[in-house]
């Protein structure tokens, strides 16, 4: 005997295909969404299609948006001489609220890994190198993770990128505010250190 009807089978092993969904996640979002009267599941799902149908990458910075340029690329105000990199669209978002950070961006859609597969040709660089071609930009900053993939990636960028005579610079990285040095690891400590700034 079955555990579940199979539209509900379907619809747990759809959930569960979704990123940081497990088994009783998808459970209980199938359960929740049986209950849901159907003119809110109709809302939800005419909302994942239309984000789906209407939205897409922006042809100068890769960024997710409706509009070509996105609105990141098409404001007169930010700083055209400063390109920010990161991997994901959301990590437009992580820096954005910060609301100290002007100038545009620019999105990998992903970093280098090997194992995975992933290599320079996997990454959104072409029309990084034809932004940079028009001698406007003057700095790049690398904001990639750092993890083995984002350090690489970084370094890969760098040395692609001096040549062209821009200034390259990374995100500083170390301690997390509001925690206890006792329980930062050496690499952590080390990166505090070596992106110190005078006070």
């Amino acid at each position: 005997m079955k555990d579940y009807a199979e539209p509900l089978a379907r619809l747990i092993d759809e959930l569960k295909r979704l990123p940081g969904i497990g088994q009783k996640s998808a459970q209980r979002i199938a359960f929740h969404l049986e209950r849901t009267p159907r003119e809110d599941v109709a809302r939800l799902a005419t909302a994942i299609l239309d984000a789906k149908d209407k939205i897409h990458l922006c042809s100068l910075c890769n960024n997710l948006t409706e509009l070509d340029p996105c609105e990141y690329c098409a404001d007169v105000k930010r700083d055209a001489e400063v390109i920010c990199v990161v991997e994901t669209p959301y990590n437009v978002v992580a820096v954005e609220k910060t609301r100290e950070f002007h100038g545009q961006y620019h999105v990998l859609h992903g970093t280098l890994s090997p194992l995975q597969g992933i290599g320079p040709d996997q990454l959104k660089l072409k029309n990084l190198l034809e932004r940079l071609k028009g001698g406007k930009v003057k700095e790049l900053i690398l904001a990639t993770s750092p993890t083995v993939e984002g350090e690489a990636t970084a370094v890969y960028i760098s040395r692609l990128i001096k040549p062209l005579g821009v200034k390259v610079s990374r995100i500083a990285m170390g301690v997390p505010v509001g925690s206890e040095l006792e329980y930062a690891d050496e690499v952590t400590m080390l990166k505090a250190l070596e992106g110190r700034r005078e006070m």
